[in-house]
């Protein structure tokens, strides 16, 4: 498998190597600023994140004179902030309470609860509505290692279910793969990780001990029975009309105005919805809710800077990936088992969403099949197109986009989002470095090498 990579590496592409450094220098402020010089970080991070992006822009539009990346991108990222900002204001004014005992069993069972909810209302959503009651359940044991885990197996593996479950499969139904799809094909890979994940969240938070007893009555209140209990339930109504706007893609659906560019129909009713919507609930939710929440614009902010310049930097990153590994003469080292590392590796420090379609343009690519074409990308799915095995492609493809993208804290766009959050509430997260040497590679990497095993390289399921 280095081998086959190596080899990939050799080919040709037009776009200078040079021009990633902006994004492995803003990747490695987001590690270090934190840790070095973190009074900086913390007041000028919007600054760096703003020019290193418009670094990279410039150089596209004026030495490049290459428009149709730069809008491409902007196009994306304008969508991806605007869906996080209305889930975030949405999920905001809901304060959701449980009165229980904070058990190693309890959590699991939580963060299990949000898995299944992941596939309804996506990862962000589900994240954004589970994270603070989680974090106030454990409030006399909070740890880090909660958190991480939160973030595995709610933000990232449970939405593998349905296209609304994680962005890299929206964007599979968006080209054609039939919506059931996922749930027919990767329920048992879903089933094998988060049990997996909840085993091994499980064992961990047993060694956790309490860092205080509750009040006798308190503890006598958790203990007398278990209980939700829900403030600014009308912000559920604006949370479901957020969701559903997500299906109004003009490339589905015939006659909704669009901007059109490039051969391509560009979205903005979708987008005047949800930040209406956003709106709406922030205008009209309770007080109380809010409140209870602490809510405030601060993690949002950053999510969206920081998130500006990972979009805009990694343009050359997603390109240079993307000319390498569509050499023709290469097309036989596109196997699941490449695939599956190669979208995992990339899943994992760039965004997921965008090499989820770039690898599977490769795949498509390989069998002379249009990534653009709805009826071939359905074949594509299916396996009834030129070679049974495209099937077993596409399930390397999306295992690896959804599964990997928990690697880092950039690899899905909840995870900043839950990290921010984790904050904001006095909890002291990893650092970049830490999140992934101390969490992702110890607990995370031996499931992702099962799941390739038994899945993508002995096909089982």
């Amino acid at each position: 498998m280095l081998n086959n990579f190596i080899l990939l590496a050799q080919a040709q592409h037009q776009l200078p190597g040079f021009m990633i450094i902006p994004f492995l220098l803003l990747i490695g402020m987001i590690a270090a600023g934190p840790i070095f010089f973190g009074h900086f970080w913390e007041h000028n991070y919007k600054k760096v994140a703003v020019v290193l992006g418009l670094t990279v822009l410039t150089y596209y539009l004026f030495v490049l004179q290459d428009v149709h990346m730069p809008i491409h991108t902007l196009f994306e990222y304008a969508s991806f902030a605007i869906l996080l900002s209305s889930l975030y204001i949405a999920a905001g004014g809901i304060y959701i309470n449980v009165n229980a005992r904070a058990t190693p069993a309890m959590n699991v069972a939580l963060v299990a609860l949000g898995a299944v909810l992941a596939n309804l209302v996506g990862t962000t959503g589900a994240s954004l509505l589970l994270i603070r009651p989680f974090i106030r359940l454990n409030v006399h044991r909070i740890k880090a290692y909660q958190i991480v885990f939160f973030i595995f197996i709610v933000s990232n593996a449970g939405g593998l279910l349905t296209p609304l479950g994680d962005p890299p499969l929206f964007i599979g139904f968006l080209k054609g793969v039939p919506f059931f799809w996922t749930l027919q094909h990767l329920f048992v890979p879903w089933m094998i990780v988060i049990a997996l994940l909840c085993l091994a969240f499980y064992l961990v938070d047993r060694r956790n001990k309490e860092t205080y007893t509750p009040r006798p009555e308190v503890l006598a209140k958790v203990e007398e029975r278990t209980e939700f209990y829900i403030k600014g339930k009308r912000n559920l109504a604006w949370l479901a009309v957020i969701i559903g706007a997500i299906f109004l893609d003009p490339n589905v659906i015939e006659g909704l105005p669009h901007i059109a560019y490039d051969g391509n129909k560009f979205s903005f009713l979708r987008e005047i919805i949800q930040l209406s919507a956003a709106f709406g609930c922030y205008r009209f939710s309770s007080k109380t809710a809010l409140a209870g929440n602490q809510f405030n614009f601060h993690p949002i902010l950053e999510v969206v800077f920081l998130f500006f310049g990972i979009f805009f930097t990694m343009m050359p990153a997603l390109q240079l990936s993307a000319e390498i590994a569509s050499s023709p003469q290469y097309a036989q080292y596109i196997t699941p088992n490449f695939l599956y590392w190669a979208t995992g590796s990339l899943s994992g420090f760039l965004d997921n969403a965008p090499t989820y379609a770039n690898f599977l343009s490769l795949g498509m690519a390989k069998y002379d099949m249009a990534h653009n074409s709805v009826v071939e990308v359905r074949q594509f799915a299916t396996g009834t197109g030129t070679d049974p095995i495209t099937l077993t492609l596409l399930e390397a493809i999306s295992l690896a986009s959804v599964l990997f993208g928990a690697f880092t804290y950039i690899g899905n766009g909840p995870n900043f989002m839950v990290k921010a959050i984790a904050e904001s509430a006095g909890i002291k997260m990893p650092s970049f470095f830490g999140y992934v040497f101390r969490y992702s590679i110890p607990f995370l990497l031996p499931i992702l090498v099962i799941i390739w095993y038994l899945v993508v390289h002995l096909q089982l399921f």
